[in-house]
């Protein structure tokens, strides 16, 4: 039996349209602020990708081999004296391209590339697969979807405020109350400078980046094992502890301003922080709830100001639905000095997931064929597509069963695909120019002409 490599999936109609729904709803609201589509190659140079992501990242990707003789020539050279291929043969003899391992490199590059065609500020957004060579577990792929949008080409933090509006408008038309959880870079390395750690930013982050999954003692033995010092400790804990009341935003702000008051980074990344809290205040959220959280460390690669993650306010809990942030010079990597940009990244798998547990799929954006001609024969089926016409120029799905099978093969077809109605035409209903258009639901017969149908399942 063939099968799909591991980590990868097919996905039934049923599946498709919800995906669709999902992907259309987001796409409706990047282009209502002005967001414009683009698309990058599946794969790129494999000198694009590495040294973009970490250590760990770089392993991660998919590397694809040189081709035929490329390849035999790399592995000949690596011959010692006849010997077998001791394995110290340069990567890039044996690889030169590799699948993307998300959009933010390739539409780094993409701008560099096509700088003297866009204008800026630069609105983008992109909904596309991705690859990486992880290990396959539940909610866990090789392969999926990334929707991101992007703007590059400016420092303003209103571009901060916009993303929370849409995420805020997006989970309000997907009908799924959120969290909105805001960070900044610039205060995190100001609390590492704080307990004296300042060159151990990024230890100290994915620690306490774990509070949300592990009591504090738990993060502090992790950083004792790393041998940072107690009186570190002592502090991160006291600020943690501080900072972990039920303060409102504008008193967990003016909290941290007191204590990392005196450094440079701190004070700034409070005031982009207020800066943005105030604006989207004044601007008013329809359903999303915006909270600072003080242990939010994600991406310390790309970021350095702002960080944005979004969490479900459901009982079916499946960790960080959106994540995002602002990076200063993320085009750096490619020569493209002085490019501030923001992004954010919609995680469409565990968004369906959470759909789907909710219960939350409209029905009337997710359903496929309305409405079934059944197939008598020639006559019938010429008179059938002249009525289809109509029905789909109205803006309803309907089809014609293509043979004049058995009628119970026809209605085994209807309920198969869930078709809620079936239209029986004869000699009858064509000498009287209507239809008997049967409910599967109900096993209801009613006789109606095309026009009394059209404006039945409309």
């Amino acid at each position: 039996m063939p099968s799909t490599p591991k980590g990868t999936r097919d996905f039934l109609p049923d599946v498709v349209r919800k995906r669709n729904y999902i992907f259309g709803t987001i796409r409706q609201v990047f282009e209502k602020y002005g967001y414009q589509p683009i698309e990058t190659p599946a794969m790129e140079n494999l000198e694009t990708l590495t040294g973009k992501y970490g250590e760990e990242g770089d392993r991660l990707i998919f590397k694809i081999l040189q081709r035929d003789q490329k390849l035999q020539k790399a592995l000949r050279a690596a011959l010692n004296d006849g010997e077998q291929y001791d394995g110290k043969l340069p990567e890039k003899d044996l690889a030169d391209i590799a699948l993307r391992y998300d959009l933010t490199v390739p539409f780094a590059r993409f701008v560099v590339q096509h700088q003297n065609e866009l204008s800026f500020p630069f609105r983008r957004y992109q909904i596309q697969p991705v690859w990486r060579a992880d290990r396959p577990q539940k909610g866990r792929y090789r392969e999926f979807f990334q929707c991101d949008a992007d703007v590059v080409g400016t420092d303003s933090l209103r571009c901060e405020v916009e993303y929370c509006q849409i995420f805020d408008e997006v989970f309000t038309k997907l009908d799924l109350p959120v969290e909105i959880r805001l960070n900044n870079r610039k205060l995190l390395a100001a609390l590492a400078e704080y307990i004296g750690e300042k060159d151990r930013l990024v230890q100290m982050t994915i620690a306490i980046d774990k509070l949300d999954k592990m009591p504090l003692e738990k993060v502090l033995e992790d950083l004792r094992c790393q041998e940072f010092p107690e009186d570190s400790l002592e502090k991160l804990k006291s600020f943690l502890e501080v900072t972990a009341k039920d303060f409102s935003n504008g008193e967990l702000l003016d909290e941290v301003s007191r204590l990392l008051g005196e450094s440079e980074e701190g004070i700034k990344g409070v005031e982009e922080l207020r800066f943005i809290l105030e604006k989207v205040e004044s601007l008013g959220l329809d359903s999303a709830k915006v909270v600072l959280d003080l242990s939010l460390a994600r991406g310390l690669n790309y970021y350095t100001g702002a960080i944005f993650e979004v969490r479900p306010l459901t009982e079916n809990q499946v960790g960080s639905i959106c994540g995002g942030g602002r990076y200063d010079d993320l085009t750096g990597i490619f020569g493209m000095k002085g490019m501030s940009g923001v992004g954010i990244s919609f995680g469409a798998d565990r968004i369906y997931d959470l759909l789907e547990a909710e219960g939350k799929f409209p029905e009337k954006e997710t359903e496929g064929t309305k409405l079934l001609f059944v197939n008598f024969g020639e006559t019938e089926a010429d008179y059938c597509h002249e009525q289809l016409v109509k029905i789909r120029n109205a803006g309803i799905r309907a089809e014609l069963y293509p043979d004049s099978a058995k009628m119970k093969k026809q209605m085994k077809y209807a309920n198969d695909k869930q078709i809620p109605y079936v239209a029986l035409v004869g000699e009858n209903e064509m000498e009287g120019g209507t239809l008997t258009v049967k409910e599967m639901t109900s096993g209801e017969q009613l006789n109606m002409n095309v026009d009394e149908l059209i404006k039945k399942l409309s």
